[in-house]
């Protein structure tokens, strides 16, 4: 379980087996131990699993923790560890980081699978009331920095709430762990207030854009997602992966059985199969 040099800091990741890479890239407010359960089962392949910067084991520079941020110490560390036809996994915020890193370096990338991420840009009329009113506490100012910096509730919540069955204790001591102070805790914050929504942050919205033309183009990338239910905490619920279904090319959707959005916590054996069986159809390993 190496740290690697990356630009004035340190990205940690854990690291298992040989043959082709596959990337597992996690989201907020996680680490590499949401996969924990997933990697066991996926198979053959040199399985990775960075933690972000400034999250789980990795360092915390005085940063933005924007998500220009996270792309620049990410390409830092593929390119420090040279990693080349990479298979990309990802959820969440790792998702996008995901897609982001593929439609900049297609000629790396072998395939891509992911589940509940930030696949597009949002309308706040897409939010559930519930949703909604937890965006807007976030975003403004005050509020949010309660929530998060001084009650550090969005680790707690994401791993009780997020969940169809809470995290046990040990685990989440592992996920509340590299957030012992409000000061730690500002990445987790950071990236709550990215969710693009209404047009906001207007920068991200560009990226995410020209993400999607690289998922509606790139034929030749076989990619994966993976669906759950039961839960209102879903980011990717019918709707949703329909629109993945028209507008990202060579997609392949696996239902995976009911989960909360942390689905790796919920469903990691049904996610390793799907992972698996898809890789193998297409002979990515």
């Amino acid at each position: 379980m190496p740290d690697i040099d990356v630009l004035d800091s340190t990205l940690h990741h854990t690291e298992t087996g040989t043959g082709t890479t596959f990337v597992f890239l996690h989201g907020n407010p996680g680490s590499a131990h949401l996969w924990r359960n997933v990697l066991p089962r996926v198979g053959p392949g040199r399985l990775l699993a960075p933690d972000l910067i400034g999250m789980g084991r990795s360092g915390k520079p005085d940063i933005p923790y924007l998500f220009a941020d996270h792309a620049r110490y990410l390409d830092a560390w593929f390119d420090a560890l040279d990693l080349d036809q990479v298979v990309l996994v990802g959820h969440d915020w790792g998702g996008a980081l995901a897609f982001d890193w593929a439609a900049r370096h297609p000629e790396r990338v072998r395939g891509l699978a992911f589940l509940e991420a930030i696949v597009k840009p949002m309308a706040w009329a897409d939010l559930s009331p519930q949703a909604r009113k937890r965006s807007e506490t976030l975003r403004a100012p005050g509020t949010g920095e309660e929530m998060v910096l001084d009650q550090n509730l969005f680790v707690r919540q994401a791993f009780t709430g997020g969940v169809l069955t809470p995290v046990d204790d040990a685990d989440l001591e592992t996920y509340l762990a590299p957030y012992p102070t409000p000061e730690s805790r500002r990445p987790v914050l950071a990236w709550a207030r990215q969710m693009p929504l209404g047009g906001e942050p207007a920068e991200l919205v560009t990226r995410i854009e020209a993400y999607d033309a690289w998922l509606a183009a790139s034929a030749d990338v076989p990619k994966l997602l993976m669906t759950f239910e039961g839960s209102p905490t879903l980011l990717i619920g019918e709707q949703l992966a329909a629109w993945c279904a028209t507008h990202i090319a060579a997609l392949e959707t696996v239902p995976c059985g009911k989960a909360g959005h942390h689905a790796p916590e919920d469903r990691p054996e049904e996610i390793a199969t799907a992972l698996s069986a898809w890789a193998d159809r297409h002979h990515l390993r």
